[in-house]
């Protein structure tokens, strides 16, 4: 019995830690399994998207008007108003391994959550039913939390439809051809 206790203490204990050190590793690791094949299409799919290039919209001169009317005394592409929604972590570098980088744009981890405890799961057999019990994997398919960006607070924002939106960027591997 105290064997059992022992073993569940240490599994609850590890996934703690594993959900709090988890850190964005960038769009690479996902790529490694995601370009094709068993892993799917979804890296292709998110290349072909406006969240792949969401870091460098801010660097337009409509981003920069924006910042303008807005007030903000940086560029668009270093204010933290405008990087929480165009970059993961927000670009404040504090959950990031040094293979992140923030050109990736709005990349898996910021929808998916960040992967680093999830590549360690990755190869071992239930990886993505483990990954989401530990909580290692985000995302949802009610919208809201494409909503944490995609509102009212944003410069841009129109009517959030999501199922229009999510046919844009569909990648579960049913996408059409």
């Amino acid at each position: 019995m105290r064997f059992t206790v022992a073993v569940c203490l240490s599994v609850v204990l590890l996934t703690s830690l594993a959900m709090s050190q988890n850190k964005y590793t960038g769009v690479k690791f996902c790529a490694a399994c995601h370009k094709s094949g068993k892993g799917g299409t979804a890296y292709a799919v998110w290349q072909k998207t406006a969240h792949a290039k969401a870091f460098e919209t801010l660097k337009s001169a409509k981003a920069k008007q924006v910042a303008k009317e807005r007030g903000l005394k940086t560029a668009p592409h270093e204010s933290v108003e405008c990087l929480r929604c165009h970059v993961a972590d927000g670009g404040t570098g504090e959950n990031i391994e040094k293979t992140y980088k923030m050109e990736e744009g709005v990349s898996c981890e910021v929808c998916h959550g960040a992967a680093s405890g999830y590549k360690v799961l990755h190869s071992k057999p239930n990886s993505l039913e483990k990954a989401k019990a530990a909580g290692l994997i985000e995302g949802d398919m009610t919208g809201k939390s494409c909503e944490k960006c995609h509102n009212a607070e944003s410069p841009s924002h129109k009517e959030f439809k999501f199922k229009e939106m999510w046919a844009k960027i569909e990648h579960s591997g049913k996408e059409k051809k």
